[in-house]
């Protein structure tokens, strides 16, 4: 005998309940639900070094940015590239187009410039004395330098103003003591004679940085270069 069946209403709706009821209606159709579930499931599912499916596009600003780093990576490789008078111009050359102004304005004055040549003649001792070497600065120490490397045995002779009683002398340097200049040839800065040399000793006086000073010297000249260093004590 057939049992009687009964049919109950759920939610209302007249329908059966189902897991699959939200997701997919009859028709194919995904509910909202299912949209929903998928979305989640989605994302459970991503790893976190994944990225994502859609790619953004970037903002103008951070394009820009990229743009002004790639065009500072140009300059700075262009720079580079340049040895030092290069970038010396370049940098002087931009100066100039962006605050004005002409080459002439940069140009340094060497007016004042001075070699070591010029700094040992304006601060030269013939003879260096204790007080010489007081207060000592760079320009009198490297005059100082100088005159210990000089050989102080015999001297040198200038004796092309001997009529007017007026004589230049020298220590001798490196190559002139090598050579023998001054003691196996004539002192006389201009005669090389090296037969029949006589040795003297002078009594120097001489005027040096507004002082008054004297020293003895000793020559070794030939007969003629005698003559001229004796001529006003004859």
């Amino acid at each position: 005998k057939p049992r009687n069946l009964h049919f109950h209403k759920v939610h209302g709706g007249g329908g059966y309940d189902s897991d699959f009821s939200d997701e997919e209606g009859q028709d194919g159709s995904v509910g909202s639900h299912g949209v929903k579930r998928a979305r989640e499931d989605q994302l459970l599912l991503q790893k976190p070094f994944q990225k994502g499916t859609r790619a953004k596009v970037a903002h103008r600003d951070v394009a820009s940015q990229e743009l002004d780093r790639e065009e500072a990576r140009n300059r700075r490789q262009h720079l580079i590239s340049m040895n030092a008078f290069e970038r010396h111009k370049k940098f002087v050359g931009d100066y100039i187009l962006y605050y004005g102004g002409k080459m002439d304005d940069l140009r340094r004055s060497t007016a004042k410039d001075k070699t070591d040549l010029d700094v040992v003649r304006e601060n030269h001792r013939f003879l260096w004395r204790d007080e010489d070497e007081e207060d000592m600065t760079w320009e009198k120490e490297l005059a100082k330098r100088y005159y210990d490397k000089l050989f102080k045995e015999y001297c040198i002779a200038d004796l092309n103003r001997y009529k007017e009683n007026k004589f230049g002398f020298r220590w001798r340097i490196e190559n002139e003591v090598v050579s023998g200049k001054g003691q196996f040839l004539c002192g006389n800065k201009r005669c090389e004679m090296q037969e029949s040399l006589k040795s003297w000793e002078v009594n120097f006086a001489y005027v040096e940085h507004g002082e008054k000073r004297n020293a003895l010297v000793k020559l070794r000249l030939c007969p003629d270069c005698s003559f001229k260093l004796n001529y006003h004590h004859k």
